[in-house]
This record gives structure tokens, C-alpha cells and sequence, in this order.
């Protein structure tokens, strides 16, 4: 079998095909992460990144390979969760602006987006490390660079890339002594090498399974499966309403618009007139055809028929509810007087929500180390926030990427990201914010202080592995700090102390104790009681964090 060219249908089911495959080796991909801790792991992140470029890809009914480029980039770019989700989807992003311009693909542009893609992710990272996903990327595009002049036939060519990129990723712990200790290969790099392989099955012609991923209904629609099932009528509800324009609409808006409508209904007819627009579409949920067009202004003359004669009341309650809620959150951010900066932090507890909400956080974005956030969930965030300068607080280390990314998707406001690692960095920083200050001088001294605060956070491992010469079994509880591992122990209390113990010095002043959701008050007071009892010339302060996962979450300045 020779394949020497690829159209748009072919490399949309590959597109899929690869989704797929790692969709399916989600949790083994989970397991490789090297930190034994119950949160968003790899293989969570890249797969959910990776979604929302299905959901844009699902929507095309006659792509070509330039709406397939724009939907698989802008897709993953906004959806893009962790380091490896965002390394993830800037590959994707280089790759598409390679192949956009074409109408098929040959081994050559190929080739080309490969190195396009591998560019592009380096750049993204400001300090790239090897041994990592962005390696075995690169592994791949050197070996495609290398097959150019060997073969036109992309059979081949895959089952070669694909070789390579095995031989890179064994070759990781070499790389890494964090994997070798845990015996691990790189989880990211794991994780392209199934999508590769997902896609080259596709392009094989193999029979994908495309369970939870290739139907419009199962890459983001609720349905009511026995409902649907007992009728006749595909697409129950008449919807139409006009759209009086506020925002951007161009034509390239006004197809992207139809391909929407189209992915949740039939009968579309969408006609503009200068400022106005007119929607006609059949669906099942009218909420979500209202909810798309207020994106693009106010609506008026919303009319909804049931042509099934049941559900009506409800349906037309919940779509006009959801409008009424848009129009009133879009008219209360817009009644907001414009601040000079504005604060998002994200957050993993009712506790430290309400104490970055006291210091001054105008929108908390809930998350952390159990889920990480999207960057589509950090742009609405900035969206909702109106000040000229919005300072972004992510709080932890595997989001910065992400609030990185969000900034750059973002024009007409200044976004800072002030890269905080975990919440007592996130607190730290934003204490130190002195509104007569300029933006330089804000970002200088909250980052100077905050990397002043020493982190501790405890848990329990969720696997047995080995790291820094630390032999951790299932069910351990840990003392991490900053960079690694500090305590192990069978019991939360012992370990906590264990932790402090390593954190304090003779510099230190003050201890800060957030405890967690399943952490009884009485025990968080008691502990800082021997805390205190052990370092009494130092200050120990709790605070109910209601944090899930971590039992404390903890500072040492």
C-alpha cells in the first residue's frame, strides 16, 4: 500500500483517529506521571485539550484542510490545560499554520509542519526541558526531515517518524533522572506518540473506534437519549430570533456561526443585513443556539416552538433563563466603573476563595492541582474582569503555561501573569500589590516577595514509586515542598510536623496553616499548637483553606 498524498476528509478522520487513541490510553498515561499525587494529571490534560479541538473539528460537515488548520489550532489552543496540554497545543498550532495554504499533503509539507510545529512549542516554553515531549517532537520532525529525500510514499514515512519517536521516548529517563529513579518514561511524550499512532492507524485505513469523540452529540451536547429515541422528529424545537450586532461579524464570523448551528440542529437559515441578523434553525436545545448568538450582540424576537408538543414550558424557561443570565452578567461587567488593575486568581477551596476575594481577587477561577484550568476558562475570566491592567495569579506550576497562553490570546487588555506556583505564593503576591505603583514595579516586588514564601503541601500517594532516594508505597501520606518530596509517613499529623521541620530556619518568622476539606478544625488548632510548642519564637496563623486532596496546604516566610 503507497499513499502518497492526504485531502482534508482523510486528515480529519486521522485528526480524530489520534484524539482516539489517546483518549484510550488516558489513565495509563496518567500513571506515568513521576509525583504519585491524586490531581490532573498528563494524560487528563492532554486529552481535554485535545477535545476541544474535536468539538471545533465535529462542527466542519465539508472541511477543507484550511477550516480543518483553523478549527484543530484555535480548538486546542483555547481548550489547552497543564504544561502538557499547552506544549500540546502549540505543536498543533505550528503545524497548522504549515499545512493551511494547501489542498493536500504530501510528504514534503509534511515534513515541513513537523518542523513548523516543533518550532513553535519550543518558543512557547521559556525554558524547555529535554527529556520531555517537546524531545520526542523533536525526534520526529528531525527523522521527517531526514525520510524528505528517501520516500514519497507517507505509509512509509509514518511507520518511520513513528519509530523514531519510540527510540526518543525510551531513551527519556536518560534525559530526565527523575524518570530513571521512578522508572517512567516521559508521560507527555507518551502521549503524542499515541496520537501519532492513532493517526497513522487512520491513515492505514484501520477500523477507529470514534466511541465519545466522532458524534457532534458526544463531543459536548447533553441529550436525553430516551427521549430522542421515542421520536420521530429529529430536531423538536423552532427557533428563531434576530441578532442585533455589536461585536465583530464578518463573514468568516457568520460561517463559523452556521457551522455551529449546524452541529446542534438543521433548517438553518442565518441572514445578515448590515447590523442585523436573522436565525431560523431546528434543534434540541434552543439554550445553546441563544447562548452563541449573544456572543455576538443583544437578541430580539425570540420565538420557540415546540413542533413535539412537550417540554415546551421547560425548554423556553431555561433558554430565556440562560439569555436573561448572559445579558445580565454582560450588562453587570459593563456597569463595573474601569479599574486601573484587576486581580484573577485560581483557587482549589470555598476557604481560599474567600480569602483571595478579601485581598482584592475580582474573579476566581476554580481549580488547581485536582483540575487544571483551560485557557478558555482564563479568557472568560479576563473577560468578566474590567480593568485596563488584569493581574493573573495561577497559583500553580502547571498553569502558568496556561495564563501565559490565555495573555497571548488576549487584545484589548494588558494581562500580566504573575507566575505563582502554588496558593501561598498567589496570597503572598497579591499583598504586596500597591495600587499608587506602576505595573513594572507591582510585578517586581510581588514577585520578589512571593519567592520569598517557602510552600509545604500534604497528601497521600495514589501509587508506590521512588523519588529523591524516597521509597513511597500507596497510600503514604507526603510532605511536599517547593521542588520535591521532603516528608513520608503513615500518619498526617507526624508527616505535617515532619514537613515544618524541614521548612523552618533560623530566618524564619512566620507560619501560615490552610487546612483542608476533610480536616476537622479542632485538629488543624491542635496542630498548630505543637507547632508552636516546637518553634516559639515564630507566629503560627490558621486559616480554613477547604482545599480537597491536600490536608494542609502550608507557608513558611
Amino acid at each position: 500500500m503507497v499513499v502518497k498524498t492526504i485531502d482534508a476528509v482523510t486528515l480529519k478522520k486521522m485528526f480524530l483517529a489520534g484524539a482516539a487513541s489517546l483518549e484510550a490510553k488516558k489513565e495509563l498515561i496518567n500513571e506515568l506521571n513521576v509525583f504519585p499525587v491524586p490531581d490532573g494529571d498528563t494524560g487528563t490534560n492532554m486529552t481535554l485539550t485535545i477535545m476541544s479541538a474535536v468539538r471545533e473539528v465535529n462542527q466542519l460537515e465539508n472541511p477543507t484542510i484550511e477550516t480543518l488548520a483553523k478549527a484543530i489550532s484555535g480548538g486546542s489552543l483555547r481548550g489547552a490545560r497543564g504544561n502538557s496540554g499547552v506544549i500540546l497545543s502549540q505543536l498543533f498550532r505550528g503545524f497548522a499554520k504549515e499545512i493551511k495554504e494547501y489542498n493536500q499533503i504530501n510528504v514534503t509539507i509534511m515534513s515541513n509542519a513537523f518542523q513548523k510545529a516543533v518550532e513553535t512549542a519550543y518558543r512557547a516554553v521559556m525554558k524547555p526541558k529535554e527529556g520531555t515531549i517537546l524531545t520526542v517532537a523533536r525526534g520526529a520532525a528531525e527523522k521527517a526531515a531526514q525520510l524528505v529525500s528517501e520516500t514519497d510514499d507517507l505509509i512509509f514515512f509514518g511507520r518511520e517518524v513513528i519509530s523514531e519517536m519510540e527510540r526518543v521516548l525510551k531513551h527519556t529517563p536518560e534525559l530526565l533522572p527523575v524518570l530513571k529513579e521512578a522508572g517512567v518514561v516521559d508521560s507527555g511524550g507518551q502521549g503524542l506518540l499515541e496520537i501519532v499512532k492513532g493517526a497513522y492507524d487512520a491513515l492505514l485505513g484501520k477500523e477507529i473506534s470514534f466511541a465519545g469523540i466522532s458524534t457532534k452529540e458526544s463531543a459536548g451536547t447533553k441529550i436525553n437519549v430516551d427521549r430522542v429515541a421515542a421520536e420521530d422528529i429529529k430536531f423538536g424545537y423552532c427557533t428563531e430570533f434576530i441578532v442585533m450586532v455589536e461585536n465583530e461579524y464578518t463573514l468568516d464570523t457568520e460561517n463559523a456561526f452556521k457551522g455551529y448551528l449546524e452541529s446542534i440542529g438543521d433548517s438553518i437559515v442565518v441572514v445578515s443585513d448590515d447590523d442585523i441578523v436573522k436565525v431560523h434553525v431546528h434543534t434540541n436545545d434552543p439554550g445553546l443556539a441563544i447562548q452563541k448568538a449573544l456572543t455576538y450582540g443583544s437578541l430580539t424576537s425570540i420565538k420557540i416552538d415546540n413542533m413535539r408538543e412537550e417540554h415546551n414550558e421547560k425548554v423556553i424557561k431555561d433558554a430565556m433563563k440562560a439569555a436573561a443570565q448572559r445579558e445580565e452578567e454582560k450588562k453587570t461587567v459593563e456597569n463595573k466603573p474601569r479599574k486601573k488593575s484587576g486581580f484573577i486568581a485560581v483557587s482549589m477551596g470555598e476557604g481560599l476563595d474567600e480569602i483571595f476575594t478579601g485581598l482584592g481577587v475580582d474573579y476566581i477561577i476554580k481549580g488547581g492541582q485536582t483540575m487544571n484550568p483551560s485557557a478558555e476558562d482564563m479568557l472568560n475570566a479576563i473577560n468578566e474582569v474590567n480593568a485596563d491592567n488584569i493581574f493573573i495569579l495561577p497559583n500553580n506550576s502547571n498553569i502558568i503555561l496556561t495564563a501565559d497562553q490565555a495573555k497571548h490570546l488576549t487584545e484589548d487588555k494588558n494581562v500580566v501573569v504573575i507566575p505563582s506556583k502554588t496558593i501561598p505564593q498567589g496570597i503572598t503576591a497579591i499583598i504586596n500589590y500597591v495600587y499608587d505603583k506602576s505595573i513594572e514595579e507591582n510585578v517586581d516586588r510581588m514577585i520578589q516577595e512571593m519567592q520569598k514564601v517557602k510552600t509545604g503541601q500534604v497528601t497521600y500517594a495514589i501509587r508506590d514509586t521512588s523519588v529523591d532516594g524516597k521509597e513511597i508505597k500507596q497510600g503514604d501520606i507526603m510532605g511536599i515542598g517547593d521542588k520535591t518530596i521532603l516528608a513520608v509517613g503513615s500518619d498526617v499529623k507526624e508527616t505535617t510536623l515532619d514537613l515544618v521541620h524541614q521548612l523552618t530556619d533560623e530566618d524564619s518568622e512566620l507560619i501560615s496553616l490552610y487546612y483542608g476539606e476533610e480536616v476537622k478544625e479542632e485538629d488543624a488548632e491542635a496542630l498548630a499548637e505543637e507547632i508552636m510548642a516546637s518553634y516559639p519564637d515564630l507566629d503560627v496563623e490558621v486559616h480554613y483553606g477547604g482545599q480537597p486532596i491536600y490536608y494542609y496546604v502550608l507557608s513558611v516566610e
